[in-house]
């Protein structure tokens, strides 16, 4: 009971965390869109992007390594926390100087480098507080992360928009990010020295055998984030920071989507490695299990916006402009689609041993997402993005439908999308007539939103009294 309770405890701490963590960057997008304008916004946007990829490449394959070693050698703790932490010191100082030698290669504004140069500061602190989590998880005191990280984000965006409505401009909204990434360090090296023993000793041996053993965990982490960012990069070079704000400003319209995706799937991932010995029929209940339910939301959010996502714009980010990325907008919800089967997909082929197809298709849709890019973009601009990103998605669902079929079993497709088709063309004639009221933005989303969990209540009241597929079978299983 107690291992139970310590692991829902650990897990709703990170997912507390993450949760944090999307929702204040969510308002912060907003907040700059709001009060600075789109131009301001692309070049936190793109700021921002350049310090996520060479901070992931500086720390993240440590931090990888660190949790998996400290978990097999505890007895390790105080080398990783001295020795450890001064390699990642040595790393992230590497990774920003790299950073900064970039920003200064490329075209950019001067007003643009600034900003650059200013948030990938946040390398260092960001890296360094990778140590502490990783001791934190390792020794299973995740609520220690969550406590230490999530009243500084709030207060972090909260001081951040008192800041920009003062009229400072986006360089000093940065700076109070890694003014805010430095405290949250501060403050787990604080809990960290409660209860690990350490001394102050450099062990040269460890930093070298630990660099050696990372390569794999950077090149994995590296290419997958370098992948995720790639298009902020080509529209800053091919279209400038303004387009890269509306492109910030869409994608972030995904992301209550992508929490649910990835908490739904890491909470299904311990039940899918089980799954392997009860064989394949189990294993294609769950996925595809988790694959309707993901569904159920992408398509409903597809039609939804396709009817208020220009209204929508304009409501989050007050500025008319913004509503030049409706089209936009509107391909990049396809991609929900997609990712409705691949987060599912490449989760179950890490469980039966085949991540190499995961590595293998972060490499091939990169390579796409580039080539096609710098053709798309010169002359679409940011409509030219979004077939791109939706084109390298659909090439990676067809990866991992591929690849599932080839390695472990083919998807009844028709019992996994047909539930999601019935509450998706239940929704259309509720915008239709909504549509014809004219109602404002605000009502309509009211009245739809509700009118999607009253249609998607009865489907499943229907679907657990009324049948005998797998839904009915799982959901009377855990009354």
């Amino acid at each position: 009971m107690e291992g139970l309770r310590k692991l829902l405890g650990n897990s709703f701490s990170l997912l507390l965390n993450r949760l944090t963590q999307s929702i204040t960057t969510f308002i912060l997008v907003a907040s700059i869109a709001r009060i600075l304008g789109a131009y301001e916004l692309g070049q936190y946007m793109l700021a921002f992007s350049y310090y996520y990829v060479f901070m992931t490449l500086a720390s993240q394959g440590f931090k990888t390594l660190f949790t998996r070693e400290l978990a097999r050698n505890p007895t390790e703790t105080s080398s990783y926390l001295i020795s450890g932490t001064f390699l990642q010191f040595l790393f992230s100082i590497t990774g920003y100087g790299v950073l900064a030698f970039v920003v200064y290669l490329l075209p950019y504004n001067q007003d643009t480098s600034i900003v650059c140069y200013v948030i990938g500061l946040a390398i260092i602190p960001f890296s360094l507080s990778n140590v502490t989590e990783s001791i934190f998880q390792a020794q299973e005191k995740m609520h220690l992360i969550a406590v230490s990280t999530i009243p500084v984000y709030i207060l972090r965006v909260v001081v951040m928009i008192w800041a920009m409505n003062q009229k400072h401009d986006i360089s000093i909204v940065s700076a109070i990010m890694v003014a805010s990434e430095c405290l949250v360090f501060l403050i787990q090296w604080c809990f960290i020295t409660q209860f690990i023993q350490y001394k102050w000793q450099l062990d040269w041996k460890f930093m070298w055998d630990t660099t050696k053993a990372s390569g794999a965990f950077i090149v994995i982490e590296g290419i997958s984030v370098l992948g995720y960012r790639l298009q902020v990069f080509i529209l800053s070079l091919l279209g400038g920071e303004l387009l890269v704000g509306l492109y910030g400003a869409v994608t972030q319209l995904m992301q209550p989507f992508q929490i649910i995706s990835h908490s739904l799937v890491l909470a299904v991932f311990p039940k899918m490695t089980k799954a392997i010995d009860s064989g394949k029929d189990s294993q294609r209940q769950i996925t595809q299990i988790t694959i309707e339910i993901l569904l159920i939301v992408a398509l409903p959010l597809v039609v939804g916006l396709a009817f208020i996502g220009k209204d929508l714009l304009i409501l989050l980010y007050h500025d008319p402009s913004f509503a030049e990325a409706e089209f936009a907008l509107n391909v990049f919800t396809l991609g929900l689609i997609a990712a409705s089967f691949t987060a599912p997909l490449s989760y179950l082929l890490v469980a039966n041993g085949f991540e190499k197809v995961n590595l293998w298709q972060v490499f091939i849709t990169t390579i796409l997402d580039f080539l096609i890019s710098i053709v798309l973009v010169p002359h679409y601009k940011l409509n030219g993005t979004a077939v791109t990103v939706i084109f390298t998605d659909f090439v990676a669902l067809f990866i991992y439908v591929y690849e599932v079929y080839r390695r472990l079993f083919s998807l009844q497709l028709w019992s996994t999308i047909y539930r999601p088709l019935i509450v998706s063309f239940l929704m259309i004639p509720v915008f239709l007539i909504l549509q014809k009221f004219s109602l404002n933005i605000i009502w309509t989303m009211v009245i739809s939103t509700f009118s999607y969990f009253l249609f998607v209540g009865i489907l499943v009241i229907y679907t657990v009294y009324h049948s005998n597929d797998e839904w009915a079978k799982l959901l009377l299983k855990r009354k």
